[in-house]
This record gives C-alpha cells, sequence and structure tokens, in this order.
C-alpha cells in the first residue's frame, strides 16, 4: 500500500476520485492500493516558550533572548486523534511508501515534514507537485511522482521561517512589553509592514494642501494654462483672454503602445480584486482556494505571472474556456510567446482557470467565488490579446500672452482593452495646424488643492509590500512576506489592534491605530526596517535552493536579538505613548482601545477619541458619590453600575439604585433604574 497525506479531507476526496480511491474508512480512503489521510492544515506547531523551561511562564528581561537548542513541536489537542491515525498508518506494515500531497508550496512542505518526523516515520517519501486539482492534472501528477529529498531546501526554508518567527515574535514582544509595561505584538514580517501604514501616516499629517488656480478655454475642446498661485493674476488672464483668440502654436503626435497586463500571480489578482471588488487579500486568497479545490482554477499560492513553454498548445483551448466563461469572442491574436515563459515560473505558474470550469454551472458558485474567476478569465483574455495602440495628441495654443495646453487621444488598435469592463474616456482634438486660429467661446477660473499622499488600501498596501526593502528588480522574489502569507499578515495586524479598517464612501482603507503608531515609535530600526526584512526573505529562497545554509540564517536572527536587547535605550516620554496598564480599567464602547484612569477620570487611551467618564460630573456629585474603578469598569463591561448609599437632594436620606450608562458615540449619558422598574 502506499500512503497519501493531503492538507485538507476535501484534496483527499478529489485525489481519491482521481484514482479510483473509494472505500471511506474513519479519517482516510482505501482502495486501489492506496490509503488517503489528511492534516486538517497545521497538526502541530512549535513549542510555547514554557514548554522549555516553566520559569518562561512569567515574562523577565533577564531570560532573554529565549533560543531553544533544540526546537519542539505542540500537537495541538483538538487535532491529536488524527494525528495518531496518521502515525498509525505510516507504521501499517503493508504501508511501503508515504506520499506528502500537501499544497506544492513551502507550508505544505513544513505540514506534512512535521507529521512525518514526530509520527518517527522513516519509509520512502515522494512529492506530488501539481497546479490544477482536475482529475488528468492529479493523474498525471503521479505518474510522474518525485523523490521527498528534491524538496529538502524548501522544507529547511519553511522550518526556518517558522523558527524565526518564533525567536522574533517570542522574544520582541516580550521584550517591548515589559519595558514599557504594556502588552506589545511585534513581529519579523508585521512590524515593518505597519511602519510602512505609519509612515504613510506621518507623510498624511505633515502635508500642507496650497491653493493653485487655472485658466480654462472653451475653443470647442478644452485648452488650460499651467498651475497659477495668485487668484488675481489668474482673474487677469482670463479678462485679457475673453472675446480673443487662441493661436495654434504646436501640435505633437506621438503613437504610442500599451502592452497588454501579465497574467496573474496571487499579488496581482489581490490588489485588482480589492480594488475593482472590494474583498479582502484574506477574503480573495480563501475563495481562490474554494475554487481551486473545486477543479476550477490553477494552484493560488503563485508568485509567477507566466506560464511554462510546454503549455504553448493548450494556450488556444485556454483562451476559447475564458471567452465561453465570459461570454464574449477569444483575442483575434493570442500573443502565446509573450506569455509563456518556463525561466520565469518558479514553482508554479500563473492562475489561470482550468478547462474543467468551461463545463460546469458556474451559477451555482457562490457569487464572490464567480466574480473573482471571471477577473482570472478577463485577465487571460488581455494578457494574450495584442496591445493597444494610440496616438497621443499634445496641442499648446497661446492667447493674450499666457499658453494653453490641450491634450487628446486617437485610438489606433483598441487591442487588449476590448476585453475591460469600464470604457475609456478619451478627447479627439480637432486636425488643427501650426498658426490656425481658433475661437475662445468662453473662459473660466477654476480653483484646485493640492492633495496628500492616500491611506493605505489593501491594494497599495500589498504593492508597498511587494516592492519594499529595494530588492533588485531581477530578484526571483520580493518585497516583505511572501505571496501565499501577505494577507494573513495584514489580518494579524488587525487583529492585534495595530492596524484599523475605516471604511468611507464605499472605501475600506487601512491605518495603523494609537497603539500601532507609539509601537513604530519605540522600535528599533532593525525590527521595523523592510530592507532587512527583505532580505531575509532573499535569504530564506538561497536556502531552499540549496545556496544558504540554515545554520547562517539563524544564527544572524539570534545575533540581531542579542545585540538589540543590549543596545536598546528605551525612549523618553512613552508613559504618554503607553499608559500604564496598572490603570486600566475596560475597553472604550466606541473604539475599542484601553480606559485608563487619571486623576480627573476615566479616558480612552486613543488620543484621536474623546470618550471620558468624568470624576466630577454632576449626576454623579449630586448624589455624593465617587466614581471608583470598580464602578467604572462595571459601566465599561455592563453599561451599568450598583451605586450604593446614593444621596437624595429632596429628602436627604440615602438609597441603593443602578446606574445605567448609555453612549452614542457623541455623548454619554447616565440615569437610575430603581427595582420596581
Amino acid at each position: 500500500m502506499r500512503l497519501i497525506v493531503s492538507e485538507k479531507p476535501s484534496v483527499a476526496y478529489a485525489i481519491g476520485a482521481a484514482l479510483g480511491v473509494g472505500q471511506k474508512r474513519k479519517g482516510y480512503l482505501e482502495g486501489n492500493g492506496y490509503l488517503i489521510s489528511w492534516c486538517f492544515g497545521h497538526l502541530a506547531a512549535l513549542a510555547d516558550a514554557d514548554r522549555y523551561d516553566p520559569k518562561y511562564k512569567k515574562w523577565r528581561k533577564e531570560d532573554l533572548p529565549i533560543v531553544p537548542a533544540t526546537f519542539q513541536f505542540r500537537i495541538s489537542e483538538e487535532k491529536r486523534s488524527q494525528f495518531e491515525l496518521l502515525k498509525s498508518l505510516m507504521h501499517r506494515q503493508d504501508v511501503s511508501e508515504v506520499i506528502n500531497a500537501c499544497d506544492a508550496g513551502r507550508e505544505g512542505e513544513l505540514i506534512f515534514r512535521t507529521v512525518y518526523n514526530l509520527a518517527g516515520c522513516r519509509k520512502p517519501m515522494k512529492r506530488l507537485w501539481i497546479s490544477s486539482m482536475e482529475d488528468e492534472a492529479i493523474r498525471e501528477g503521479f505518474t510522474n511522482l518525485r523523490p521527498g529529498a528534491d524538496f529538502d531546501g524548501l522544507y529547511q526554508s519553511a522550518l526556518c521561517r517558522a523558527k524565526a518567527d518564533w525567536l522574533v515574535g517570542i522574544n520582541a514582544t516580550r521584550f517591548f512589553s515589559l519595558v514599557y509595561d504594556t502588552k506589545l505584538n511585534v513581529g519579523r514580517v508585521m512590524s515593518p509592514t505597519l511602519a510602512l501604514m505609519v509612515q504613510r501616516e506621518a507623510q498624511i499629517q505633515a502635508f500642507v494642501p496650497e491653493r493653485f488656480y487655472t485658466v480654462n478655454l472653451d475653443c470647442g475642446f478644452s485648452a488650460a494654462s499651467d498651475r497659477i498661485q495668485d487668484f488675481t493674476d489668474a482673474t487677469k488672464i482670463a479678462e485679457a483672454c475673453k472675446g480673443a483668440e487662441a493661436i495654434v502654436q504646436s501640435v505633437e503626435r506621438r503613437e504610442k503602445t500599451e502592452n497588454a497586463p501579465l497574467l496573474y500571480d496571487l499579488t496581482t489578482l489581490q490588489r485588482d480584486v480589492n480594488r475593482l471588488l472590494g474583498y479582502t487579500a484574506q477574503q480573495t486568497l480563501d475563495y481562490l482556494q474554494a475554487l481551486y479545490e473545486k477543479k476550477l482554477c490553477t494552484y493560488p499560492r503563485t508568485d509567477s505571472r507566466y506560464l511554462t513553454d510546454d503549455m504553448f498548445s493548450t494556450l488556444g483551448s485556454l483562451t476559447r474556456t475564458a471567452a465561453s466563461i465570459l461570454g464574449c469572442l477569444t483575442p483575434d491574436m493570442a500573443d502565446a510567446k509573450r506569455v509563456c515563459n518556463s525561466r520565469k515560473v518558479s514553482d508554479h505558474h500563473a492562475i489561470v482557470p482550468t478547462h474543467y470550469a468551461g463545463t460546469v454551472n458556474l451559477s451555482a458558485l457562490p457569487v464572490p467565488e464567480q466574480n473573482i474567476l471571471k477577473l482570472i478569465c478577463r485577465n487571460v483574455l488581455e494578457a494574450t490579446s495584442p496591445a493597444h495602440r494610440f496616438e497621443e495628441v499634445v496641442m499648446t495654443l497661446g492667447c493674450a500672452g499666457t499658453q494653453f495646453t490641450a491634450k487628446g487621444k486617437r485610438i489606433m488598435i483598441l487591442g487588449w482593452k476590448a476585453y475591460e469592463k469600464a470604457e475609456e474616456k478619451h478627447t479627439v482634438l480637432p486636425d488643427l495646424q501650426e498658426g490656425q486660429y481658433v475661437r475662445v467661446f468662453s473662459v473660466t477660473v477654476k480653483e484646485g488643492q493640492t492633495t496628500p499622499p492616500k491611506h493605505h488600501t489593501e491594494d497599495t498596501l500589498l504593492s508597498a509590500m511587494e516592492t519594499a526593502g529595494d530588492t533588485p528588480e531581477n530578484a526571483e522574489r520580493r518585497g516583505l512576506g511572501t505571496p501565499a502569507t501577505r494577507a494573513g499578515i495584514i489580518e494579524k495586524l488587525v487583529a492585534s489592534g495595530l492596524v484599523e479598517r475605516k471604511t468611507a464612501k464605499k472605501l475600506t482603507t487601512l491605518c495603523p491605530s494609537t497603539q500601532g503608531t507609539s509601537l513604530i515609535t519605540v522600535l528599533p530600526e532593525q525590527l521595523q526596517s523592510p530592507q532587512l526584512t527583505a532580505q531575509w526573505e532573499q535569504e530564506l529562497l538561497a536556502i531552499q535552493s540549496g545556496t544558504q545554509e540554515p545554520e547562517s540564517f539563524m544564527e544572524g536572527i539570534c545575533a540581531m536579538l542579542q545585540e538589540m536587547f543590549m543596545e536598546y535605550a528605551p525612549v523618553k516620554g512613552a508613559e504618554i505613548l503607553f499608559p500604564s496598564a496598572e490603570n486600566t480599567v475596560g475597553n472604550c464602547p466606541r473604539c475599542g482601545q484601553r480606559v485608563t484612569e487619571s486623576p480627573k477620570g476615566f479616558f480612552c487611551s486613543n488620543r484621536d477619541c474623546c470618550f471620558a467618564i468624568w470624576k466630577n460630573n454632576h449626576f454623579f456629585t449630586a448624589k455624593k458619590k465617587e466614581i471608583t474603578p470598580q464602578i467604572a469598569a462595571s459601566f465599561l463591561e455592563k453599561g451599568e453600575a450598583l451605586l450604593q448609599g446614593c444621596y437624595s437632594e429632596k429628602t436627604g436620606k440615602s438609597y441603593d439604585a443602578k446606574a445605567v450608562m448609555e453612549d452614542d458615540g457623541q455623548q454619554t449619558r447616565f440615569w437610575l433604574v430603581f427595582a420596581h422598574e
């Protein structure tokens, strides 16, 4: 028997269907010479620090850095039964070979190898490496199984990445939390990503808008002056041009070519989906994974935008499949050479629809999956279409001593833009020659204002992550994280409260929270440097290819932590950035940040939030009640608090009552509720 181990049950069943393995057992399939089981994702993770020594349960600076001599893995209790099943299957007498069928990437390799090693398995190992879950692709993959040893470098890079994230996360989080007496989440890739957003916010805050004016001529087409700083000067120019004629001073015509976009890798697809459909990067990855497991698209976690050379002959059928899904015509001239280049394909080729996708009823899919599959199909048709060619016309006119510019465009070959949803708007200028006069029908002065940089969206943040670190253009992998991990990094930043999603006018932006900005303010350069983290990603790739030893990478991480802890000097005045956790009484009902006590009341630690429970609030002082931290905490947790011994202004007697707090985001109100109410 040959044991196949997949990452998820759905993949195991797909493999079983392709190989004719149909007998269901408890936790696995059997038949046709195979056993097929699964991992439920990561069955084991690196153990917490206190597994190495119970003293690490308490956070102390003198214990840092914590560097295990040998890293240990912990099997999650909810998945232990599945691990024990896999272990028993691996040690069955009739199992002669184990086949790794986990996702064909770095994490998939780590998931399988961790289980294989923890189970103490020493049986021969093979690797299934496919880019599609179609039956034909699965069967072809099993006829071309590769030795597991071919992927030792991939496993080592995955293990080094996990260990490095553990070392930085455990040690830096403890160190800075202890220094500033508040829980601060620090990560090897999270922190540089957060720094990108903090830097953008600083640029927005520092931006000073400048007003400017342009004079615009209506000559049957529009021509505008350069920017003018003074309104009076602009008005004078406009008055001088009224009733005058404009002379054509020059006409420049340039033929330009705009090549079709390349095929999608994961990051470019996530960016387009966020910009066009509004889905987050993580949602896009989840929908793509579902499409992949339904055999409707190829492997999603790819960083390549090309197909392999051997796919040249199938490109025609691929474009026909994409066109049939969209209900449109195939490109006039498919440019196969432009999209097929094996030298630019690393682990997996670009994301494209499968041929199977053209045979199923797509209306049964969830709407987001339909939308993303259609976007992938449109990309295939665009990428294989001719270039978009046009003539750009720049005309300069003189009127009353001032120069004006008009720009136009004439489409020569529509090319790949025939598949764009929104029709491009462009101005076609009349065919005028130098020296000709044109009539000025009207003159207007328009006011404008320079605009600050925009807040990051997931589209722009993914782009910034991909290009961060000044990695050479020809590098095999660039930037912060990998296409497979960037969505998870963004979600971790949001979940930890360091980044907030804000929606206005249907646009969702990502902004650092007050605590996120404060964290970057105190972190040393090593932990927020995109350059250093991008260099680490390059080293992980070198480990994968066998050109760098894992030990040297890990030594560099440990040396960086040791040096940082020895040399770091706390930022002065940080108590403003991080109010003492000892004064925290609860979470703000408006923004969720910490509410802390001060001499005058209980205030939200978010400087942009105005929530407060004032100690001199007349509602309480009239009843001669002092707002204690316990009362404030009850208001924040339950929205109510028991007040004992309240003073009655009418009778002079005391009474007990329940006080209720209501906050509408603008004002905070209190009232009493008595037992009979």
